[in-house]
């Protein structure tokens, strides 16, 4: 199985290396693909050297998977040149995840939906996987109305030059900014760039994304996103009305059962969902599982994931992981 993992250098780059070692996947070759600027430096992979290539490169060597995350403008380019070789493209950014031909999967949700034709494979936004991986079991049996979500998203999201700003400021120093405030002792409740309805791109992808992987465009979402000077993870207060009555018992009992989900809700003794805990596992975690009293059929939830992990790369080696089993490539 040759594997390319295009963006190789960046933060979610460096982290689907990292989850191809821990998952084990038989990778017979792998390429690592970034920028010209660092072509001919060396990664490690199994505590091997390999050489990083060109991307023009690594479409001559027809891979039979890329994973992708170097962001839209790269994968809108390079992913159909990819497709058009015969390799199979899990793209983390943007790009494709509204287009009405590529599937948006989270594997635990949707997977079964992919064939042999699926060239490119959307990889949906962080806040977006570790909300809908609740949503999806809940909606199966409740039917979701309207969900309203208010994201408190790690600086790891926006990238490099996020954490140096944060690293900077925490020890006093001056040096390049990724935000347009200080982020030390901040929350900015600015996550992308604005749109002309006074959404960010963010929130409307939270929106858009959750109606097209429950395959429901009726239910309601809105969203406010926030980045605090956080590390870890992604953290989200989700508000969920259904169409049908539940128990919290039977809410708390579902989310248990689901693969991928693990439930941490006991205020009694202080155990609830944070991201200095969920930093560097693969699983979605939800607690704070109580009942709206001002809303009939409304419940509240507190969701978190780490999201380097299952908020991009290990979702999309999920993919892949899919593809092989299924012998889709």
């Amino acid at each position: 199985m040759k594997i390319a993992v295009v963006g190789v250098t960046g933060m979610v780059g460096q982290v689907m290396l990292r989850i191809l070692e821990e998952r084990n996947l038989n990778v017979t070759s792998l390429i690592p693909v970034a920028s010209e600027k660092s072509v001919g430096t060396e990664v490690t992979f199994k505590g091997k050297q390999y050489k990083v290539v060109s991307i023009k490169q690594a479409i001559e060597m027809k891979p039979d998977i890329a994973l992708f995350s170097a962001g839209g403008s790269v994968s809108l380019e390079f992913a159909p040149q990819f497709a058009a070789v015969g390799t199979t493209v899990i793209d983390n950014s943007s790009a494709f995840r509204m287009d009405a031909d590529k599937k948006l999967i989270v594997p635990e949700i949707n997977a079964s939906s992919l064939t042999k034709e699926d060239k490119i494979i959307a990889n949906p936004n962080c806040s977006t996987i570790q909300m809908v991986a609740t949503l999806a079991p809940l909606h199966k049996k409740y039917g979701v109305k309207r969900v309203v979500i208010s994201t408190y998203q790690s600086i790891t999201g926006t990238g490099v030059k996020a954490v140096e700003q944060l690293e900077n400021e925490y020890a006093g120093k001056k040096g390049p900014m990724a935000y347009p405030y200080q982020i030390h002792k901040n929350a900015i409740p600015h996550c992308d760039v604005f749109e002309e309805n006074g959404y960010t791109k963010e929130e409307m992808k939270l929106i858009k994304e959750t109606q097209k992987i429950l395959e429901d465009n009726t239910i309601a979402v809105t969203a406010t996103a926030v980045r605090i000077p956080v590390v870890g993870g992604h953290s989200e207060s989700v508000n969920v009305e259904f169409r049908k009555e539940f128990t919290e018992s039977d809410v708390r009992r579902l989310l248990s059962e689901t693969p991928g989900v693990t439930v941490q809700d006991n205020v009694d003794v202080n155990v609830y969902p944070m991201p200095l805990m969920a930093h560097g596992k693969d699983d979605v975690f939800v607690g704070r599982i109580r009942r709206d009293h001002s809303q009939e059929n409304t419940i509240n939830m507190w969701i978190v994931s780490d999201n380097l992990r299952k908020g991009a790369a290990t979702n999309a080696v999920q993919i892949a992981e899919y593809l092989i089993k299924s012998n889709l490539v």
